[in-house]
């Protein structure tokens, strides 16, 4: 697809706010249970940029963050479960448990329960007063501690769109993208990768969910949208302005 004619200065692209959040998860709740309600029974087996993750396990492992994000109560559960693991960090140690106790849970299963669990999360993020979304309680290693209103608010929208994207890198299909909503997310993560580093740059990335980002009119970087989150991710290789990385599940 060719390249986005619009240029944006980083300076002028705002960020998503609670509300606008809210907004954007039930768009992606919806598109990531049509994704699971279309998979083939050979499907769930495929290997997933997630190491040693196949796409039933991410599946699983986004039904269990849905149900921490529903109940903090569920969230301290977890993570207290996954010590067992012997994971440093809490958010590998609710992996571990959600992944361990999902264990029994069939393919066949797995949609309906993300409809329901997914509903509980949104309810409970919508919620959350403002006071408690600015409390900097989350270690969230490299980035420091961030305010709860990071994760609550567009963080786990952001980590269901990246497994989304997983799931169907795995089974050989092309994502639902589209501007409005996939275009705002990544517009939203380069605003953020802008902040983990000073360099000057001309970001042009293609595909539905591209633009085109300036800082001080730098070098021209052109990637692919979805490619390039998935560099910020640490799922591909990069290096120069990519060497930039974002915690992204």
């Amino acid at each position: 697809m060719s390249a986005p004619d619009i240029e944006t200065p980083i300076s002028a692209l705002a960020r998503i706010d609670h509300v606008e959040a809210m907004d954007l998860t039930i768009v992606e709740h919806d598109r990531f249970h049509a994704q699971l309600d279309a998979l083939e029974p050979d499907d769930w087996h495929r290997a997933t940029d997630c190491a040693g993750w196949d796409v039933r396990a991410v599946a699983v492992h986004v039904l269990g963050s849905a149900r921490a994000q529903a109940s903090p109560q569920e969230m301290l559960r977890q993570v207290r479960a996954g010590r067992q693991s012997g994971a440093k960090r809490w958010r590998d140690r609710a992996n571990a448990a959600q992944l361990a106790e999902g264990a029994a849970l069939t393919p066949a299963e797995l949609p309906d329960a993300w409809a329901t669990e997914s509903y509980r999360a949104l309810h409970a993020r919508q919620r959350i007063p403002g006071l408690v979304l600015r409390l900097p309680l989350l270690p969230l290693g490299e980035l420091g501690w961030k305010p709860v209103g990071y994760l609550y608010g567009i963080g786990f929208t952001r980590s269901v769109w990246m497994h989304r994207i997983d799931i169907a890198r795995a089974v050989e299909q092309e994502p639902h993208l589209s501007p409005e909503h996939d275009g705002r997310i990544v517009a939203d993560l380069v605003a953020e990768w802008a902040t983990t580093h000073s360099e000057p740059f001309t970001l042009v990335l293609t595909g539905p969910a591209g633009g085109k980002f300036t800082r001080d009119d730098g070098p021209v970087l052109e990637i692919d949208a979805v490619e390039f989150v998935r560099t910020l991710s640490g799922r591909a290789d990069g290096d120069g302005l990519l060497r930039h990385r974002l915690p992204l599940a």
